[in-house]
């Protein structure tokens, strides 16, 4: 599959664990179809909700080629490849490419702190040697750094440079990106799910989301309809799950989305330390948020 923009629902997947720590192949396999049944854009594995801090390098690439084994041309996998060693994601967005990855995410330098034109000169490594669809993450709760609006729209010129993953929580930073990006083929996708819709409204393209391992079929529907321009309906699905959106952050992600999977019965819900479990205490409310959602059948 070429992968010519990125528009709508990208799950971003965890990375099922058996109880010893080993990746759960089958699980991720099954999770892979489960996703690509309910009608979801796209879907990336080895991000962050994919524990890919605690991955080795040889199973972030075995977790890439299981979810294209599992899925082949039904839909684009876009692969996290990221690293705050340039020289290490580029190593891992080559051997993603080489794995068969339509896509890369890749999330911005954490710790070293790059100025804006190391951050610059970070990520056009990478699009200038690995020829693939690439999509900018900014995410500075985790990374200790915000990308600028300027460093990011003088990377939207690069041809490989295709997208930008807002998980900034801030709305004015993502309608400024979007404003001065127009003339690129370049989409911004929400990375905070509570964000979905107001980054939809402002023009974004959709969303690489938490909630929607969970709710699959809703996300679509929600993204979608404001797609569409239907956004009464948007705004009736973005209500529906926000009580979700805002139990899967209790804790640190991706702990209460792994619980999540497992009370539906999705995985094991293992994480690998230094992540634990969710709280006993926080369990039953989780159970709770979870059976109000009425099931949701995919579209035909």
């Amino acid at each position: 599959m070429t992968l010519s923009e990125f528009r709508g629902v990208y799950p971003a997947m965890t990375t099922p664990f058996h109880e010893d720590g080993s990746i759960d192949f089958e699980t991720l396999r099954a999770d892979a179809q489960r996703l690509t049944d309910a009608g979801v854009d796209g879907l990336v594995p080895v991000g962050s909700t994919g524990e890919s801090a605690t991955l080795s390098h040889d199973e972030h690439i075995e977790v890439v080629e299981a979810v294209i084994d599992a899925v082949g041309d039904d839909v684009p996998v876009v692969a996290g490849s990221g690293s705050n060693n340039t020289a290490e994601a580029l190593s891992l967005s080559r051997r993603s490419a080489d794995a068969g990855a339509d896509g890369l995410l890749l999330i911005s330098p954490y710790y070293n702190k790059p100025e804006p034109q190391g951050m610059y000169e970070h990520y056009r490594t990478i699009a200038d040697e690995v020829d693939l669809p690439q999509i900018v993450y900014n995410v500075p709760g985790r990374t200790g750094q915000n990308i600028s609006v300027d460093t990011t729209v003088d990377l939207a010129s690069h041809p490989n440079i295709m997208g930008y993953k807002a998980a900034s929580g801030d709305l004015n930073q993502v309608s400024e990106i979007i404003e001065r990006t127009q003339d690129e083929e370049f989409a911004v996708l929400a990375g905070d799910d509570g964000l979905i819709l107001p980054t939809l409204s402002v023009g974004g393209m959709g969303t690489i989301s938490v909630v929607a391992n969970i709710e699959p079929e809703r996300t679509v529907d929600m993204v979608h309809s404001a797609l569409d321009g239907d956004y009464e309906h948007a705004r009736e699905r973005h209500h529906e799950l926000g009580p979700l959106m805002r139990a899967l952050f209790w804790e640190t992600n991706p702990i209460p989305v792994n619980e999540a999977m497992a009370i539906r019965g999705y995985g094991p819900g293992h994480v690998r330390l230094p992540l634990t479990r969710l709280s006993e205490n926080l369990r039953d409310d989780l159970e709770a948020v979870l059976a109000d959602l009425d099931p949701v059948e995919a579209e035909a």
